[in-house]
């Protein structure tokens, strides 16, 4: 039984993150497989999910899911959940991890924080790092420029999840990185931090209790919303999120700017109002997409009744 298990997914050859993580101790890295990635693939000491297996496990999940998108590494969290793991943790193949990475987990435990109260509905912890410029991917940007978030408290929090921030090429929505195009260092010390408001969260350096796999599913068809959204749906349903230093160098991937402008649109238009539908109503977030996302869902849930 693995009781940490890192969950990724790839369509390349072997990156030096991914051999990196395969070495972490008391880790175990699973490593979904999609149509693009390469039919020869391995590493030594992880787990590889071919398309195959993941199509024999479930193939109403995977119709539904498509292929050659981030969102079949829901199948990963599947294979935890059957591997007993009491921590998973979702990483980005070009995200290389620092000495601290996964040192320092405290997901399950109290953990004293700099927690920042605020009316907003959401909070950005980017703005209160000495980067305020940038924002967080998934930040409503109507709220943007009334991120004045005050000094904060000293609070002891139990998260459910940690949200560790990365050096290098931070996780910001095209706009900013079209604006700034950032090579950043966060400074440690800011760390960790929580909020009262909705955090954005991505799936690209985060450790999440096994307990939540039952909620925290990738939603497909929502451009590059599938993680953050799946952020405020957790937190809508009582997740408590902490935000870790940095524990990783992400040497991004090659990206077309643009196209990731337009597949972030409907998140710049919808995310506000959808926060707001949250609030009351957790489930609210099936408004705000295609059946074919809500029908993969109900696959994936079935796994957990």
């Amino acid at each position: 039984m693995a009781k940490n298990v890192i969950v990724t997914t790839t369509i390349h050859a072997p990156s030096e993150a991914l051999l990196r993580f395969a070495e972490m101790p008391d880790w175990e890295l699973v490593v979904i497989g999609d149509l693009k990635t390469p039919k020869d693939f391995h590493i030594d000491g992880a787990i590889y999910v071919p398309p195959e297996e993941q199509e024999k496990y479930d193939p109403e999940l995977s119709e539904a899911l498509g292929w050659n998108v981030v969102e079949r590494r829901n199948y990963g969290f599947l294979w935890a959940r059957d591997m007993g793991a009491e921590v998973v943790a979702v990483v980005d193949d070009d995200n290389i991890p620092l000495e601290n990475w996964g040192k320092d987990v405290r997901v399950g435990r109290e953990v004293e924080v700099d927690f920042y109260e605020t009316e907003l509905i959401a909070f950005d912890p980017i703005a209160v790092t000495e980067h305020p410029h940038l924002w967080h991917r998934g930040y409503p940007p109507q709220l943007l420029a009334d991120r004045a978030f005050g000094p904060p408290r000293r609070r002891t929090v139990t998260p459910d999840v940690q949200a560790d921030f990365w050096n290098g090429d931070p996780d910001i929505d095209a706009i900013c990185r079209m604006q700034f195009r950032p090579d950043v260092t966060f400074d440690p010390s800011r760390f960790p931090m929580a909020s009262n408001a909705f955090c954005p969260f991505n799936s690209q350096n985060t450790f999440i209790s096994a307990a939540w796999l039952g909620e925290y599913f990738l939603f497909p068809h929502v451009g590059r919303f599938i993680d953050i959204w799946t952020a405020y749906y957790v937190e809508a349903h009582g997740a408590r999120v902490i935000y870790g230093p940095p524990s990783v160098r992400q040497d991004r991937n090659v990206h077309d700017l643009t196209k990731d402008m337009v597949a972030e649109f409907m998140g710049y238009e919808k995310t506000l109002e959808l926060l707001e539908r949250l609030r009351s109503d957790p489930h609210a977030i099936f408004d705000f997409m295609p059946e074919r996302a809500a029908r993969a869902y109900r696959a994936y849930r079935k796994h957990f009744e």
